[in-house]
């Protein structure tokens, strides 16, 4: 006799009570291991939860709309070859995670994004942009509308009234992709803004009154190709327009002089080349940034209302490139460890995030990111903060130069900085003596321990 496993919701982080939002089997469905099972989303994640074995599904806990928690029962499972006492899955190793929060050029920055290569359309295809919340009013009751936290989250940081969006999904759910079409319909002129937002405020100010999106007919032209949007490219296009537009950003540009510090770098990866550790300009930059939050404590705080809030502790988000986009991972405590570590995990994030199998936690808490296109190219550009950080750096690619030490030019491989920093946090003079302090480190990273 078949004994039954008891596929259960794995470490998902600190979310509670997040929606199913698409059941992938039926009762009598054969399954093999890994194969995804249910979909779930939270506010900032899309989540496939695999099966632990292969096997008959015998029956369904769950349906889309059930909200659950870790260690929710969803699927009862015969297998022939299950453990005595039942199997369960519950440290989510194997959960493919696509994240659906901001990227700031870096990303987010940010925090960051991974989406299925499976499920990466969506019902709507076109580009999504935030609608500034002048446009789309947030005023009304919208409590009686049918739409998850996330749909309400999306909603909100896009300026969208739930109220004013028609559901389709079942039972009149509202989904994001509804929020998504209403956007759509507001840019395009399809659904009419509030009237408030086209007139001059009573004050003196006057909304972005802006015109319609351009409608055209491309095939008059020449012949097209069309391809929906991946799902990160929406969600983390219109957080990234959330950033631009409420966050005046400035930018620093600077360079720094690391000929000494690729010299380390190359020495301590022929040194360590057994153990399997890749030190990376990245790892270096990583420990100057914490020293240089750790000197310029504003870089390292967010705004919360009238507050500032200074943090205690360095958790520092880096790029990584995947397949589907560019996600964040973060390196938590970076403070408490050494160069080995860092390279170490920046590593196994960097793999995971390629696999598409990041965890919510691995993206979350950063306190500033880094953006790093030195393997790609390009002198300078301006990175977007990833909110709510006040704080982004970019590095692009070295090269040597000419560089003149009082008798004469000697060639020096000079590294590209692109600070770019929240003006209402942060100011000018800050910001210069910021990325001049930074640039003293990587010149010379014995004072990384000062």
């Amino acid at each position: 006799m078949t004994q039954a496993i008891e596929v259960k919701v794995p470490d998902i982080g600190d979310y509670k009570d997040v929606p199913v939002i698409e059941v992938l089997v039926k009762i009598g469905d054969t399954v093999e291991l890994e194969q995804s099972l249910v979909m779930l989303e939270s506010d900032k994640a899309t989540m496939d939860v695999p099966s632990p074995a292969a096997g008959i599904v015998r029956d369904l806990k769950v349906k889309v709309g059930d909200a659950v928690s870790e260690g929710a029962l969803i699927v009862l499972l015969d297998a022939a070859s299950a453990p005595a006492s039942g199997a369960s899955i519950g440290n989510g190793s194997g959960t493919a995670l696509q994240e659906a929060q901001p990227l700031s050029c870096a990303p987010q920055s940010v925090e960051a994004l991974v989406a299925s290569p499976a499920r990466s359309s969506s019902n709507s295809s076109g580009h999504v942009q935030a609608v500034p919340a002048a446009a789309v009013s947030l005023e009304g009751d919208s409590r009686g509308s049918h739409a998850s936290p996330s749909a309400r989250k999306y909603a909100r940081e896009l300026g969208v009234d739930v109220s004013r969006v028609t559901g389709t999904g079942p039972k009149g759910r509202i989904t994001q992709d509804d929020i998504t079409a209403f956007v759509k319909g507001v840019m395009t002129g399809a659904l009419a803004a509030p009237a408030a937002a086209a007139a001059p405020a009573a004050g003196g100010g006057a909304g972005l009154n802006l015109l319609p999106w351009p409608k055209v007919d491309f095939t008059k032209f020449g012949p097209i190709d069309t391809q929906p949007l991946s799902r990160i490219k929406k969600i983390s296009g219109a957080n990234l327009h959330r950033n631009w537009v409420m966050i005046p950003h400035v930018t620093n540009n600077d360079e720094a002089d690391i000929t000494d510090l690729e010299a380390l770098r190359v020495q301590l990866n022929k040194e360590n080349e057994k153990a399997g550790v890749k030190f990376t300009l990245l790892a270096f930059a990583i420990k100057a940034c914490v020293a240089a939050l750790k000197k310029f404590p504003a870089f390292n705080a967010s705004l919360d209302g009238d507050n500032l809030v200074f943090k205690q502790y360095y958790h520092i988000g880096f790029a990584a490139d995947t397949p589907n986009g560019l996600v964040v991972p973060v390196i938590r405590d970076a403070d408490k460890k050494g160069l080995f570590d860092i390279a170490r995990e920046m590593a196994e994030l960097s793999k995971l995030a390629r696999d598409g199998k990041l965890k919510p936690d691995q993206m979350q808490g950063g306190c500033f990111s880094i953006s790093s296109l030195g393997g790609i190219g390009g002198k300078h550009f301006t990175p977007i903060i990833n909110a709510p950080e006040v704080a982004i750096l970019g590095l692009s690619k070295s090269e040597m130069k000419p560089v003149w030490d009082g008798k004469q030019f000697v060639p020096r491989l000079i590294l590209p900085l692109s600070l770019s920093w929240d003006h209402r946090v942060i100011d000018g003079a800050e910001a210069g003596r910021f990325n001049a302090y930074l640039v003293s480190i990587l010149g010379d990273f014995r004072r990384v321990i000062l």
